[in-house]
């Protein structure tokens, strides 16, 4: 009874997917290219369902009240650990679970969003910014919210967010890391970062949301 709309290379969805499998939960994926067709989140049929125009965008039509959609990756994953809360995403100590959204919150809102898609169009296409410029501010921004998250990472104590298991922090680490990786950026000076990511790249759950893996990733 849950449908994520999202994009196979969408940071964003890629969270969501991670939670998912984390939760064991079976879902249907639809496709919305992010670039095809002047990108196909502005079209007006995914706009009538989502008027952010942004993927992923969760539909549950299990609920008491019908169907219901939900924007917003992190507030998705909210709703996933509340409304399934075994295996939990978060902490149960609360200062654990503070800090792990603290985290999740400076990648998801600090981070990603100065170099996500119509950031990156709007700094080439309106701006003129050249190439070279536009990889520069990428790998500025990532740098700077890298680095904290990096030393935020030490009150684990080399563990996971939630000890032997990933969870919400990880959901939205791994494809921080995957982007980064993308641009061909030196994560030498992240030893935390790189070996949690590993951790978690070994899990099924995290290689069958990993976007390569997707039905629409040749789409």
């Amino acid at each position: 009874m849950l449908t994520l709309y999202g994009y196979w290379r969408s940071s964003a969805a890629y969270r969501v997917r991670i939670a998912l499998n984390l939760k064991g939960l079976a879902y249907r994926q639809v496709p919305v290219h992010l670039v095809k067709e002047g990108g196909q989140q502005h079209a007006d049929a995914y706009k009538t369902l989502n008027p952010q125009e942004l993927v992923p965008l969760l539909v549950d039509a299990g609920t008491d009240q019908g169907e219901v959609r939900i924007a917003q990756s992190l507030a998705i994953l909210e709703y996933l650990d509340e409304v399934f809360p075994v295996p939990a995403l978060l902490p149960s100590d609360p200062v654990r679970r503070a800090q792990v959204r603290a985290l999740a919150l400076h990648i998801a809102c600090d981070l990603h969003p100065l170099n996500n898609l119509r950031v990156l169009q709007y700094l080439s296409a309106e701006l003129g910014v050249s190439d070279e410029a536009k990889n520069a501010w990428y790998r500025h921004w990532l740098h700077t919210g890298l680095a904290a998250v990096e030393q935020g990472l030490a009150v684990f104590d080399e563990r996971l967010s939630l000890g032997e298991r990933p969870g919400y922090l990880e959901a939205c680490l791994v494809p921080q890391i995957y982007n980064a990786q993308r641009f061909s950026c030196d994560l030498e000076a992240y030893p935390r970062i790189l070996c949690m990511v590993a951790r978690c790249e070994a899990l099924d759950a995290f290689k069958q949301a990993a976007p390569e893996a997707q039905p629409d990733a040749q789409l």
